[in-house]
């Protein structure tokens, strides 16, 4: 039976819809006016003929990305922060949140305030700069890993939703002889997926755009990331892309090479999302509400 609106609340949707409307081309028009200029000839950009569609398409910008070595450097420096830290953040968080979740717990509030601690008060920069200069790990991958090894709020997050897995299950995996590693793999990781999917989407995608950590602890390009590649080409407005446009003989827009690079960047993610949407959507709305 389907309920009937009054007048105002008619109004109201529609000026609901009309102001989401609104803020959703505000979102993408930014996404498509780069997009549109990574695939549109050199001289429309100069003409500022470009806003939401390619104008004259070509595929020349991500030619002379993609032939630099030091893009690919970037991107492979990328890929195994992202993979290495995203990893190590999952173990600790998973095997963090699951004793934390026992009320039985002896200490556990203790560790808890500990951790909503460190959620509001965060350490200077320059005294945790200090620490990780005197373990050596400058210009090294783990200097990239290690101060980010876990996230406080996604901690909580998976606490909470463990927190709510049926107890029963935990006491008769310990009737039939299972150990705690073996009931956090073989029960609590598979009934857990959409939560540990929306955090692996958060840690995998924070490592990806990550820009403050390797601005402060990288200073080797050969250690670049993608995002400090992508600032350099913003910051003095040409690269080795230059050389490269150069030597075939063609012409050289900074912004055409800085939005071919920005779409190149985000191809990855915008590839992973789709697949991880539905776990990530329910997972987060579990982890969040369910107390």
């Amino acid at each position: 039976m389907q309920i009937r609106q009054s007048l105002g609340e008619r109004v109201f949707d529609i000026c609901n819809i009309i102001f989401l409307s609104m803020l959703s081309a505000a979102a993408l028009f930014p996404l498509l006016h780069v997009l549109a200029g990574s695939l549109s000839s050199v001289n429309a950009i100069i003409q500022s003929k470009v806003t939401i569609f390619p104008v004259e398409p070509t595929l020349e910008h991500f030619r002379l990305v993609t032939r630099t070595d030091s893009f690919w450097q970037a991107g492979w420096m990328t890929i195994k922060v992202v993979f290495v830290a995203t990893l190590l953040n999952m173990v600790i968080t998973v095997f963090g949140s699951y004793p934390l979740s026992k009320i039985y717990l002896r200490g556990r509030s203790v560790i808890l305030l500990f951790i909503v601690f460190t959620m509001i008060f965060h350490a200077p920069l320059i005294p945790v700069y200090m620490v990780v200069k005197e373990l050596g790990m400058i210009n090294t991958m783990w200097a990239l890993i290690i101060p980010s090894a876990v996230s406080a709020f996604n901690m909580i997050l998976c606490i909470t939703f463990f927190r709510n897995l049926p107890e029963e299950l935990f006491d008769a995996a310990k009737v039939d002889g299972m150990g705690e590693f073996r009931i956090v793999l073989q029960i609590v990781v598979p009934l857990s997926l959409p939560i540990l999917v929306t955090l692996l989407l958060f840690y995998a995608v924070g490592h990806w755009n990550s820009y403050m950590t390797p601005l402060l602890y990288i200073t080797d390009k050969s250690m670049a990331t993608l995002q400090m590649y992508l600032y350099s080409l913003i910051a003095a407005g040409s690269s080795d892309t230059a050389g490269a446009a150069n030597d075939t003989g063609g012409m050289l827009v900074p912004k055409a090479i800085e939005m071919a690079t920005i779409v190149l960047a985000t191809i990855p993610i915008a590839i992973l999302y789709p697949f991880l949407q539905k776990h990530f959507v329910k997972g987060a709305t579990l982890g969040s509400v369910k107390g």
